[in-house]
């Protein structure tokens, strides 16, 4: 196989949605605090009743039905979330599952909110070395399960949702949507910085240390990631980033130099939810039709580790 694409995307939200206004009730803040800080003005909430791997098959079930696909057509599953109750079954078999899927090859990921671009990197190489033809990526996290309501710092952030994308094998890339080599790291030493820990786990985070790595640290590895696809970074039609904060996300997509393109925004109606950020803005771009097919998009996860990966896709 001479390359991979997305096939297709679908997304999936829970149906509650707490603004603002709503978490002034909960803890001390109000909402000219929160827009000020993290330009964050609503986000989805699960219910007790829906689980991680519930979110990921709806987003799951959406991104075949765009392929026109069964679910048997699918090789093999990767989820990323790190907000999971369960250890095994895996929530990518627990997707499976839920699909009706007979024999697929299961695996989660967690590397927290860059999952989803290190999931995406592991299933273009899984194709191009003939592992599989078609892979279902999936980014999904309950982060309201594992959030502190009395902390205003982390709680006015958090969100839950699913992404899904379709990775499979075109036999000559040639100019067909693609997915571009991945650029990927760590910075071990700073894993502090963003933790879900403890028994039961909770959310916790150093903003202001995030803030300035991300802000000071990621646009040129981001340029580099564009650099490795051949892609100057005005040429970019689409960058979606992490959507952890919008005052990280408009500085961060201004230093990289995507001078045209559309910045996706979607944390400001979604919240940070984790893994499922990237996969879950692209999938609202693409549907709403303001990225045109094979148009180049930067994705570009980080955070808890602190973690990165980037690579430029074309749209679907």
């Amino acid at each position: 196989m001479t390359g991979t694409r997305i096939a297709a995307l679908g997304h999936y939200q829970p149906a509650k949605v707490l603004t603002n206004h709503d978490l002034v009730g909960i803890v001390d803040t109000d909402d000219a605090w929160i827009t000020s800080r993290v330009g964050i003005r609503t986000r989805h909430v699960a219910g007790p009743d829906e689980p991680v791997d519930e979110l990921a098959a709806h987003a799951a079930g959406k991104a075949l039905a765009t392929a026109g696909l069964t679910p048997d057509d699918i090789d093999l599953v990767l989820v990323a979330t790190s907000t999971a109750i369960d250890r095994s079954p895996n929530t990518a078999a627990r997707v499976a599952a839920r699909l009706g899927m007979t024999s697929p090859a299961t695996m989660d990921l967690n590397v927290v909110c860059a999952g989803f671009t290190h999931a995406l990197a592991t299933a273009d190489h899984a194709v191009r070395a003939g592992g599989a033809r078609r892979v279902l990526v999936i980014g999904a996290d309950k982060m309201t399960a594992v959030t502190d309501w009395t902390d205003r710092t982390t709680c006015v952030l958090v969100g839950d949702g699913a992404g899904a994308a379709i990775v499979e094998a075109v036999e000559d890339a040639g100019d067909e949507p693609g997915i571009g080599p991945v650029l990927w790291g760590s910075v071990p030493e700073m894993g502090h910085a963003v933790r879900i820990e403890g028994t039961p786990p909770v959310f916790a985070q150093e903003g202001q240390a995030v803030y300035r790595w991300a802000t000071q640290q990621l646009p040129a590895l981001a340029r580099k990631a564009c650099e490795r696809s051949g892609i100057e970074p005005e040429d970019l039609a689409g960058v979606v980033l992490h959507q952890a904060n919008l005052r990280i996300i408009e500085p961060l997509a201004a230093k990289i130099g995507a001078v045209n393109a559309i910045v996706a925004r979607d944390v400001v109606d979604s919240g940070n939810t984790s893994a499922a950020s990237i996969p879950l803005a692209l999938a609202k771009l693409v549907e709403r039709g303001e990225l045109p097919s094979g148009a180049p998009v930067l994705l570009f996860g980080f955070g808890g580790n602190l973690s990165y990966a980037g690579q430029v896709v074309r749209v679907p």
